[in-house]
Protein backbone atom coordinates (compact mmCIF):
# COMPACT_ATOMS: atom_id res chain seq x y z
CA UNK A 1 0.00 0.00 0.00
CA UNK A 2 1.75 3.13 -1.21
CA UNK A 3 0.81 6.48 0.33
CA UNK A 4 -0.16 9.66 -1.41
CA UNK A 5 2.70 12.15 -1.00
CA UNK A 6 1.87 15.73 -0.13
CA UNK A 7 4.43 18.40 -0.97
CA UNK A 8 4.04 21.39 1.33
CA UNK A 9 6.26 24.41 0.66
CA UNK A 10 7.63 26.78 3.28
CA UNK A 11 5.24 29.74 3.45
CA UNK A 12 7.55 31.99 5.50
CA UNK A 13 5.62 31.29 8.71
CA UNK A 14 5.13 27.51 8.74
CA UNK A 15 8.37 25.94 7.48
CA UNK A 16 7.02 22.49 6.63
CA UNK A 17 9.80 20.08 5.67
CA UNK A 18 12.20 20.75 2.79
CA UNK A 19 13.04 17.05 2.20
CA UNK A 20 10.29 14.77 3.44
CA UNK A 21 6.71 14.90 2.16
CA UNK A 22 3.67 14.33 4.31
CA UNK A 23 2.15 10.90 3.64
CA UNK A 24 -1.54 9.99 3.42
CA UNK A 25 -3.14 6.56 3.37
CA UNK A 26 -6.90 6.29 2.87
CA UNK A 27 -8.86 3.49 4.57
CA UNK A 28 -5.61 1.97 5.81
CA UNK A 29 -6.78 0.73 9.21
CA UNK A 30 -10.02 -0.72 10.55
CA UNK A 31 -12.35 2.14 11.51
CA UNK A 32 -13.41 2.34 15.14
CA UNK A 33 -10.40 0.40 16.43
CA UNK A 34 -7.82 2.70 18.04
CA UNK A 35 -5.98 -0.38 19.32
CA UNK A 36 -5.29 -1.45 15.72
CA UNK A 37 -3.62 1.91 15.00
CA UNK A 38 -1.59 1.72 18.19
CA UNK A 39 -0.43 -1.83 17.45
CA UNK A 40 0.51 -0.93 13.87
CA UNK A 41 2.46 2.16 14.90
CA UNK A 42 4.24 0.33 17.74
CA UNK A 43 5.24 -2.51 15.39
CA UNK A 44 7.13 0.02 13.26
CA UNK A 45 8.93 1.82 16.10
CA UNK A 46 6.36 4.60 16.62
CA UNK A 47 5.05 4.02 20.17
CA UNK A 48 1.52 5.40 20.61
CA UNK A 49 1.67 8.66 22.56
CA UNK A 50 -1.92 9.88 22.87
CA UNK A 51 -5.61 9.55 21.98
CA UNK A 52 -7.49 12.79 21.48
CA UNK A 53 -8.26 15.20 18.63
CA UNK A 54 -6.29 17.74 16.58
CA UNK A 55 -5.76 21.32 17.76
CA UNK A 56 -7.91 23.96 15.98
CA UNK A 57 -4.91 26.24 15.37
CA UNK A 58 -1.89 25.92 13.10
CA UNK A 59 0.94 24.22 14.94
CA UNK A 60 3.87 21.96 14.16
CA UNK A 61 6.64 20.00 15.80
CA UNK A 62 10.09 21.17 14.64
CA UNK A 63 11.91 18.36 16.44
CA UNK A 64 9.68 15.31 15.88
CA UNK A 65 7.77 13.49 13.17
CA UNK A 66 4.13 12.65 13.92
CA UNK A 67 1.66 9.95 12.89
CA UNK A 68 -2.07 10.56 13.09
CA UNK A 69 -4.62 7.76 12.70
CA UNK A 70 -8.27 8.71 12.52
CA UNK A 71 -9.77 5.98 14.69
CA UNK A 72 -13.34 7.33 14.82
CA UNK A 73 -15.28 10.09 13.14
CA UNK A 74 -14.36 12.60 10.47
CA UNK A 75 -12.17 15.70 10.44
CA UNK A 76 -11.25 18.44 8.01
CA UNK A 77 -7.53 19.14 8.43
CA UNK A 78 -5.36 21.84 6.87
CA UNK A 79 -1.71 20.93 6.35
CA UNK A 80 1.09 23.35 5.62
CA UNK A 81 -0.16 26.70 6.99
CA UNK A 82 -2.78 29.26 5.96
CA UNK A 83 -2.36 28.56 2.24
CA UNK A 84 -1.86 24.83 2.76
CA UNK A 85 -3.76 21.79 1.58
CA UNK A 86 -7.14 20.88 3.09
CA UNK A 87 -7.93 17.18 3.58
CA UNK A 88 -11.18 15.49 4.48
CA UNK A 89 -10.20 12.54 6.67
CA UNK A 90 -12.34 9.76 8.09
CA UNK A 91 -11.99 6.74 10.34
CA UNK A 92 -9.32 4.42 8.95
CA UNK A 93 -7.19 7.16 7.34
CA UNK A 94 -3.59 7.72 8.44
CA UNK A 95 -1.38 10.79 7.95
CA UNK A 96 2.35 10.89 8.67
CA UNK A 97 3.81 14.36 9.13
CA UNK A 98 7.53 14.99 8.96
CA UNK A 99 9.02 17.47 11.42
CA UNK A 100 7.92 21.03 10.67
CA UNK A 101 4.66 20.29 8.85
CA UNK A 102 1.88 22.54 10.09
CA UNK A 103 -1.54 21.13 10.79
CA UNK A 104 -4.87 22.23 12.26
CA UNK A 105 -8.42 21.01 12.69
CA UNK A 106 -10.92 23.00 10.61
CA UNK A 107 -13.92 21.06 11.90
CA UNK A 108 -14.73 17.56 13.08
CA UNK A 109 -17.56 15.22 13.96
CA UNK A 110 -18.45 14.96 17.64
CA UNK A 111 -17.11 11.41 17.79
CA UNK A 112 -13.61 12.23 16.46
CA UNK A 113 -10.85 10.13 18.00
CA UNK A 114 -7.28 10.40 16.75
CA UNK A 115 -4.35 8.20 17.75
CA UNK A 116 -1.02 10.02 17.71
CA UNK A 117 2.52 8.66 17.74
CA UNK A 118 6.12 9.79 17.30
CA UNK A 119 9.23 7.78 16.45
CA UNK A 120 10.80 6.15 19.50
CA UNK A 121 12.94 8.63 21.42
CA UNK A 122 11.42 11.81 19.97
CA UNK A 123 9.76 14.24 22.39
CA UNK A 124 7.82 16.82 20.37
CA UNK A 125 7.91 20.52 21.05
CA UNK A 126 4.87 22.44 19.82
CA UNK A 127 5.38 25.63 17.83
CA UNK A 128 2.50 27.85 16.79
CA UNK A 129 2.44 29.42 13.34
CA UNK A 130 4.39 32.57 14.17
CA UNK A 131 6.91 34.24 11.88
CA UNK A 132 9.27 34.92 14.80
CA UNK A 133 9.72 31.14 15.31
CA UNK A 134 10.43 30.32 11.66
CA UNK A 135 14.25 30.50 11.58
CA UNK A 136 14.70 28.59 14.84
CA UNK A 137 12.28 25.97 13.53
CA UNK A 138 14.29 25.51 10.33
CA UNK A 139 17.40 24.79 12.41
CA UNK A 140 15.50 22.26 14.56
CA UNK A 141 13.90 20.55 11.54
CA UNK A 142 17.29 20.19 9.87
CA UNK A 143 18.75 18.69 13.06
CA UNK A 144 15.89 16.18 13.53
CA UNK A 145 16.93 12.72 12.39
CA UNK A 146 14.84 11.12 9.68
CA UNK A 147 12.54 8.43 11.03
CA UNK A 148 13.85 4.90 10.50
CA UNK A 149 10.65 4.17 8.57
CA UNK A 150 7.13 5.44 8.06
CA UNK A 151 4.60 4.38 10.71
CA UNK A 152 2.03 2.40 8.72
CA UNK A 153 3.93 -0.18 6.67
CA UNK A 154 7.49 0.24 7.93
CA UNK A 155 8.83 1.19 4.50
CA UNK A 156 11.43 3.92 4.03
CA UNK A 157 10.02 7.44 4.05
CA UNK A 158 10.31 8.92 0.54
CA UNK A 159 12.99 11.61 0.33
CA UNK A 160 12.33 14.53 -2.03
CA UNK A 161 16.05 14.97 -2.71
CA UNK A 162 16.93 11.42 -3.47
Amino acid sequence: MDPETLLLPDDGVVPNNPRLPALLWRAALPPGEPEAAEACFAAHGWPPAWRNGIHPYHHYHPNAHEALAIARGRVRVQLGGEQGQVLELQAGDVVALPAGVGHRNLGASDDLLVVGAYPAGQEPEEYHAEKRLHDAAIAAITATPDPPCEPLTGKSWPDLEG
